[in-house]
């Protein structure tokens, strides 16, 4: 029976953090510790043995979950964001899976919470089908227990010993980090990832557009520079398909002086992408409500352009390294 040690980046206890404690001490079992990493010493508001909150100084989230792992007392690591909280049988669902050696890590979905507000809601319904977002089974539970190359660290474990061996994240990168970790751990340890998708958790999204754009971008960004340096798992035409939707885009803005065969092409490739906006919004509605779904469809274009800028931007980035490195 695994013991598991629960690690969390945060950089002061805030309401989201007051949320997720109580959800973790609902777990159930009790084979868990858990450990806190704000930038300062904060006061203990749950006086609970199990847990730990351990001052780490003003350094990025892979830096904190470095540490985290060194003080671990238990064999499974399990990584979850400041703005996310387990599912209950979160443990339980994800014990079975390590009684395989092969199995270095598990990642599952992390869902919109149900009490997340309108904007809340629109954020993460963009990211509900392969059409707007390209990996829906990051964000709902849908498909089989399968072998993936590439999972976020807002809910993923990993064994300590295989952690520690390939010498954790790279602290570099933020976000980003836990795509050069899965990468690690596969070409270091020649073992499998495995998407669980009934190992869940709940992760708040950006409230807004601006938010949601900055976060979206800071993926395209990190995307984009991986596509090049980490070719592997990063140079697929998934992730190039924004950028070639932005240069398709600013192209139109000047089809007033194209031949007519051009303005015929755009014509073609504009109705291309309304219908696949109309297969998201039906992947969407399955989900979320209509209002929801509509609204994230705007949301879609805007995601669309943004991240094929920011990636264009990692592409001729020559050494990207995180501001808080």
């Amino acid at each position: 029976m695994p013991f598991f040690t629960i690690i969390i980046p945060v950089r002061a206890i805030d309401d989201y953090v007051r949320e997720t404690v109580p959800h973790i001490q609902s777990l159930l079992n009790d084979d868990w510790e858990l450990i806190i990493l704000p930038n300062e010493a904060d006061k203990d508001e749950w006086h609970d043995s199990r847990i730990s909150i351990i001052a780490s100084g003003r350094v990025g989230p892979a830096k904190k979950r470095d540490m985290g792992a060194e003080l671990a007392r238990g064999e499974i690591l399990v990584f979850l964001d400041d703005d996310s909280y387990p599912d209950s049988k979160l443990l339980e669902i994800a014990r079975p899976h390590f009684s395989s050696a092969n199995v270095v890590a598990l990642g599952g979905p992390a869902i919109t919470p149900p009490h997340d507000d309108f904007w809340q809601k629109v954020s993460g319904a963009v990211f509900l089908s392969r059409f707007s977002g390209g990996a829906p089974e990051r964000y709902i539970s849908v498909g089989p227990v399968k072998e993936v190359l590439d999972w976020p660290s807002v809910n993923m474990m990993v064994r300590k010993a295989d952690f520690l061996a390939i010498g954790g994240f790279d602290s570099s990168y933020w976000p980003g980090e836990d795509t050069k970790l899965c990468l690690d751990l596969i070409n270091k340890t020649g073992k499998k990832i495995l998407y669980i998708p009934d190992m869940v958790v709940w992760h708040h999204r950006r409230a807004g557009l601006a938010a949601h754009l900055k976060q979206v971008g800071g993926y395209g960004l990190h995307r984009g520079y991986f596509a090049k340096k980490y070719p592997e798992t990063s140079r697929k035409l998934t992730y190039f398909i924004p950028s070639a939707f932005l240069i398709f885009f600013l192209i139109s803005l000047t089809s007033y002086w194209l031949p007519q065969s051009f303005q015929l092409l755009l014509i073609v490739g504009w109705g291309a992408y309304v219908l696949a906006l109309l297969f998201a919004f039906r992947d969407i509605a399955k989900y979320e409500p209509i209002q929801i779904a509509a609204v994230a469809i705007g949301y879609t274009f805007f995601t669309h352009i943004f991240y094929g800028l920011k990636f264009i931007q990692g592409l001729f980035t020559s050494n990207l390294v995180s501001r808080l490195r």
